[in-house]
């Protein structure tokens, strides 16, 4: 029976990137592309099986960041398939990105210039917003509604007899001082991007702890700083091509600057590979890459505890009961 690998945010980016890899990697795969834009799914389902006429490739449509959608999603590849073997939660916004650039320029000159341009800290701002569910935008489309579809897949992905694999795409950025267990959706803060990352890391982390026994093992990984749709709307044009040489060199003494996507896929693809059992769910996955331009995989222990993770599993849980009833009575 052929693996069946489940991607979000597959049309572009690292997800598209990622799919590529896979395929090459395994040609027998039966790879899923979930995707909300479906003509765009389309194309990247006719160039994909152009290059591994071997292969399975199939679409299904979801919206992460509508939970109608994410529920009809779910209804589908349950439908469709028996097990899924892989899910790549790959889907996530920074939406309306604002640069300080009193911060940029003054860390370009300060001891911290490695650390700021890896991680991004204090350079970025984002304004968000409340989606038709009612719930903040970058934490339903990054966080939330990637859970809700877990949850309704947990029979695709919970057997006796064989594992699965959940890999989340977090980042460096994420940082415990934007994250609060009194506001998990982020609604009074002005990081809202890494605070989603710091509590995908939480759920990682608690997911293992309570479904481990089911054969279900989740990690976590970052694709390093790339040149995509999510980051090339943070600047203009001009200034992209007066920090790129910039970049390069500072990849010489920062491994993060992975730059495209292809590379920023260095992790996910390792993991593939892996046995879930022998991996430490307290360690995030980073892809690399060296000044001329070489790839591998470094590894990081999250900043986190099993409690705190475990208290943000019990308020999404809650959450979800909350708006399940909520989807009820709106039918």
């Amino acid at each position: 029976m052929r693996k069946v690998v489940l991607v979000t945010g597959a049309s572009s980016g690292v997800g598209l990137a990622l799919c590529k890899r896979l395929l090459e990697e395994d040609d027998e795969l039966h790879v899923c592309l979930a995707c909300r834009n479906v003509g765009k799914a389309e194309a990247v389902r006719g160039a994909l099986l152009a290059s591994n006429p071997a292969s399975e490739v199939s679409i299904v449509q979801v919206d992460v960041c509508s939970l109608q959608s994410v529920l009809q999603a779910a209804g589908e590849l349950k439908q469709r398939f028996q097990r899924l073997d892989y899910v790549y939660l790959n889907a996530g916004i920074m939406p309306n990105p604002q640069l300080n650039i009193k911060a940029l320029f003054s860390g370009l000159f300060s001891r911290k210039v490695i650390h700021i341009f890896s991680t991004a800290e204090g350079l970025l701002t984002q304004e968000d917003r409340v989606t038709a569910d009612g719930l903040q935008e970058v934490f339903e489309t990054n966080v939330f509604g990637h859970f809700i579809l877990i949850r309704e897949l947990e029979p695709l992905l919970c057997h006796s007899d064989h594992l699965s694999r959940l890999i989340w795409t977090s980042s460096r950025n994420a940082r415990r001082s934007n994250f609060h267990l009194e506001d998990i959706q982020h609604r009074r803060g002005q990081e809202p991007y890494s605070s989603s990352k710091y509590a995908i890391d939480l759920l990682s982390v608690a997911l293992n702890r309570n479904f481990n026994p089911r054969g279900l093992y989740s990690s976590v990984v970052c694709p390093g700083t790339m040149v995509t749709n999510l980051t090339c709307g943070i600047l203009p044009p001009f200034l992209w091509t007066l920090l790129l040489p910039i970049i390069w060199l500072i990849r010489f003494f920062a491994n993060a600057f992975t730059l495209t996507p292809n590379n920023g896929t260095e992790a996910l693809v390792w993991l593939f590979h892996q046995k879930p059992e022998s991996l430490n769910p307290l360690t995030k996955y980073l892809s690399a890459t060296t000044g001329f331009g070489s790839n591998y995989v470094m590894t990081q222990k999250m900043d986190l505890d099993e409690d705190t993770a475990e208290k943000f599993y019990q308020n999404l849980l809650e959450l979800e009961k909350q708006v399940r009833v909520t989807i009820q009575k709106n039918k």
